[in-house]
């Protein structure tokens, strides 16, 4: 049984016209539910403001509350700042790091929500305000020091915050495969990166992540790996460049779960990016995600067909 943590506020009014799908948050565990396979899903409350400051500095954590970051680091973001956005975002921090201590304990979990890799030390960028998996790397190494990290990152867009986060830290490996001319236009290195030419389809990005993985977690050797899923490399996204069909998610989706089961990995599932242009479509694809993680997608079935 999959575990889940989630929080109906997760989801954040913005002002209409705004390019982040907010919606997919609710609308996603709404079509989990009516399937009746969220019986074991955890609602959670906002992360300890102690465990944020051991990945951010106090200066953005203050200007971020108090909603005094200057226009150019607002127009970063991408979201209007204030107290309400941190606790918005102290509550999917917390979400993923409750599924990480569950999936270390118990082999897998899944954050309804998260994968908020743009997130820097001192700053938020593209949607991300908080980096929610360094937290809970943080958080997990308080007790387990030696613990070694796999970040497995498949959405669209290279997970620079997180790579700057944990360039130093030998006990973590960082994995991502993105489009190499997309955002963000400056990359951070990571431990490995697989960049790919813009608008390319699904045979060349699952050629290329079968390759990495058995080598990335020869690499890694990870005791624990947290995957960015990302939905953004579909073909109608509107930001993610990439031509992934729907079946090609989830073949995508089931390889990557299969791989770390059979590796008998604990895997912490979040939900990264996505910006469908047909509405619903990215819940419906987060949503899919999960079904794969839960071993109840059916690549033999059309994936329209199923229950939206």
């Amino acid at each position: 049984m999959l575990r889940c943590f989630y929080s109906p506020d997760y989801f954040f009014p913005l002002p209409e016209g705004h390019p982040f799908p907010m919606e997919k948050f609710p609308e996603a565990h709404a079509m989990l539910e009516r399937m009746g396979v969220l019986s074991d899903c955890v609602d959670i409350e906002a992360c300890r403001d102690d465990r944020v400051a051991r990945v951010h500095t106090a200066h953005y954590l203050h200007q971020l509350r108090t909603a005094t970051l200057d226009s150019k680091a607002c127009a970063v973001l991408g979201l209007p700042p204030g107290e309400a956005l941190y606790q918005r975002s102290a509550l999917e921090v917390e979400g993923t790091r409750r599924a990480a201590w569950h999936a270390l304990e118990n082999g897998i979990a899944a954050n309804l929500a998260g994968g908020t890799h743009h997130a820097f030390a001192d700053r938020g960028s593209g949607f991300c305000v908080l980096n929610d998996v360094v937290i809970a790397i943080r958080d997990l190494h308080i007790c387990h020091p030696d613990l070694r990290i796999l970040v497995f990152d498949t959405d669209a867009h290279q997970g620079n915050g997180t790579h700057a986060l944990c360039r130093d830290d030998p006990r973590i490996f960082t994995y991502s495969i993105h489009v190499g001319p997309n955002y963000p236009s400056r990359k951070e290195p990571g431990d490995w990166d697989d960049p790919l030419p813009r608008y390319a389809g699904g045979t060349a990005y699952l050629a290329t992540l079968q390759a990495a993985m058995p080598a990335v977690f020869e690499r890694a050797r990870p005791d624990l790996v947290f995957w960015i899923s990302g939905v953004d490399p579909h073909r109608n996204d509107r930001f993610g460049q990439l031509q992934l069909s729907l079946r090609e998610m989830g073949q995508r989706d089931q390889r990557v779960i299969d791989f770390f089961r059979e590796k008998q990995t604990p895997l912490v599932v979040l939900y990264g990016g996505g910006y469908n242009r047909q509405p619903g479509h990215t819940a419906r694809l987060h949503r899919n995600t999960i079904l794969a993680a839960m071993g109840r997608l059916r690549l033999n079935q059309s994936i329209d067909e199923l229950p939206s």
